[in-house]
């Protein structure tokens, strides 16, 4: 958890700077959380703050049952040490990722590990309906997990577009055809709880900060390609949202001024060339048919299909050009590469590589680890999840701050 300044939401939040203490408190927390069990001297190590002061944050935390005591060390040299952990029962938090026409829902428990989860199908787009499907599921997962009041913080919630978080507003989201919708506001009204929104890119990278690929790099980013394209920047340990949570439109990236148009009024964007719908046009021009699906086009390329494979050979080359860019911007150790095109990875992956090594400045190719890693739709839930457990316990963790002695 990562200092930062608070804004108006309507999740009740007080509009103020968290204090450094309060911080503090987040970092313990954290480092507990992702690398716990946890003793209070690698605590000091992992945060860079004094053991005395780690010692005085984890008294309220322990005492109000964020975090308990396990077995002493056996065998340690010096004095015995007592390994921290959280408490995973502490809270919980629904987690739902929207997609275009289908809702994936999770209940977490404070490790983020699924308590249950659920799919359903829903027709209506207008945010009356999408806030009505999300009610729907939110009553289904809380039936089959109960979960006292006071443990549920709230509901994080994750959909394609531009989604400022700060605000609550959806700037805008092609699959369900809003502009400026206030979301947040509008479940928050429907059922009386706190709510978060963030980009499902952005949630997908909270799931992998905290207990996945990304848990061991203070930086890292996370693409993703199928329907669309998107990216997550996790930088020095803070999710990097932009101005107005726009930050990460990886897609949207010209890498060709003369290629096909994108939805979005430009020529050549990364998404126009590599997703889904780009590489069933170009294998529908190549064979003079129309095709619409990818998973024809990979089975033709499979089946040694050259038009096929070329496909996707181009697809791999537009992909390593962008990633080059992203490499010689901010010299990453981790690229995470998933979403559910990535199926098709083996039959790209090479191009995406031979291009990366040609386009990435002096060693910043060699620098980085390129990780292909296919995650479930339940996992982007579990982040949206992980998105709201990490808002509500940071919030709540504030309100200890008057219980650390200085």
């Amino acid at each position: 958890m990562t200092q930062t300044t608070a804004s108006p939401d309507d999740t009740g939040a007080e509009v103020r700077a968290y204090s450094s203490r309060e911080h503090h408190l987040g970092a313990v927390f954290e480092a507990v959380l992702t690398r716990g069990p946890l003793s209070r001297r690698d605590a000091a190590r992992l945060t860079g703050l004094s053991a005395a002061s780690v010692t005085k944050l984890v008294k309220p935390m322990i005492s109000h049952g964020y975090l308990i005591e396990n077995v002493r060390e056996a065998g340690v040299p010096g004095r015995p040490q007592i390994p921290l952990q959280v408490d995973a029962s502490r809270h919980h938090a629904v987690g739902i990722k929207l997609m275009d026409g289908e809702i994936v829902g999770v209940v977490a428990d404070l490790h983020a590990e699924v308590q249950s989860a659920h799919r359903m199908k829903y027709r209506d787009t207008t945010p009356e309906g999408v806030v009505s499907a999300i009610d729907e599921m939110t009553g289904i997962l809380l039936q089959r997990t109960p979960v006292k009041r006071e443990r549920l913080l709230g509901i994080g919630i994750g959909l394609g577009g531009h989604v400022n978080g700060a605000t609550g507003v959806v700037v805008e989201s092609p699959f369900l055809g809003w502009h400026d919708v206030p979301l947040r506001r509008l479940v928050v009204e429907r059922m009386n709880l706190p709510v978060v929104i963030e980009n499902d890119v952005n949630t997908l990278a909270v799931a992998e900060q905290w207990f996945g690929a990304g848990s061991s790099f203070p930086s890292f980013a996370l693409v993703t390609i199928g329907v669309g394209v998107g990216c997550a920047l996790v930088l020095d340990g803070q999710l990097w949202r932009g101005v107005s949570g726009a930050a990460g439109e990886f897609g949207h990236m010209v890498v060709d001024p003369e290629g096909p148009e994108c939805h979005c009024g430009k020529r050549g964007c990364l998404e126009a060339v590599v997703g889904d719908a780009a590489i069933a046009g170009a294998m529908s021009a190549a064979a003079g048919r129309r095709i619409t699906k990818v998973s024809q086009v990979v089975a033709r390329a499979h089946a040694g299909d050259l038009d096929a494979q070329q496909v996707f050979t181009q697809a791999g080359l537009a992909l390593g050009r962008a990633i080059a860019a992203l490499l010689n911007l901010l010299n990453p150790p981790l690229v995470i590469l998933s979403g559910e095109g990535i199926t098709a990875s083996d039959l790209f992956i090479d191009a995406l590589r031979a291009e990366l090594d040609r386009d990435a400045f002096s060693t910043t190719a060699g620098d980085c680890t390129v990780l292909v890693r296919p995650l479930p739709d339940e996992t982007w839930a579990r982040g949206a999840a992980a998105t709201m457990l990490r808002h509500g316990v940071l919030r709540s963790l504030s309100r200890l701050t008057q219980q650390v002695q200085s």
